[in-house]
């Protein structure tokens, strides 16, 4: 069996500038590249779940979503980071893309792109794992699957409602070393 750490992309491990699909805006947030290096060491699976409205708003593409996001493993891989799996939700029920505005079970606080991960990595026990983001629908989706959940205080920081993680932390280093913590 093995653990994993799903990470939300926008605001936990590059910053948030409102529907990030532009390479030229990938900047990592303050010690995401650390942490997630530290949670790699630890022997968890890297694993980024992330919504991407911005496919179904008209901000963005698919086809731009997947090149930022094939940038940001890349760039991660030149620092020896292993990222095993990325997926997104695209979908917005608001939406005015009428093939992504609906409504789905992949969009956070849903757990599709959690069970989506299941099904390649079928061994992850659930309850070993932990989900971390800078929102509230991140703690929600991570509760719901059963994981453990981490609140960062990058991006939006909790800050779009109350949120009960288990732990709330600086960013994803301070968050990897109250993982390590607990072993």
């Amino acid at each position: 069996m093995s653990r994993a750490v799903f990470l939300d992309r926008d605001g936990t491990i590059n910053k948030d500038f409102g529907y990030v699909s532009k390479i030229q805006d990938l900047e990592f947030e303050r010690n995401a590249v650390e942490g997630i290096r530290m949670f790699q060491d630890l022997g968890y699976r890297l694993i980024i779940i992330t919504n991407q409205s911005g496919i179904a708003r008209g901000v963005h593409t698919e086809e731009q979503t997947q090149r930022f996001n094939d940038e940001l493993v890349r760039r991660l891989g030149a620092e020896d980071i292993k990222i095993d799996g990325v997926y997104y939700c695209p979908h917005f029920p608001g939406g005015k893309v009428t093939e992504y505005a609906i409504e789905c079970g992949c969009r956070k606080p849903k757990i599709g792109m959690i069970s989506k991960a299941l099904e390649q990595y079928p061994d992850i026990e659930l309850e070993k794992s932990v989900m971390i983001g800078d929102k509230v629908q991140d703690v929600e989706t991570g509760k719901s699957a059963g994981c453990i959940t981490i609140l960062v205080n990058t991006g939006k920081g909790g800050g779009d409602g109350q949120a009960k993680p288990d732990y709330v932390a600086a960013d994803l280093k301070d968050a990897a070393e109250w993982v390590a913590s607990l072993r």
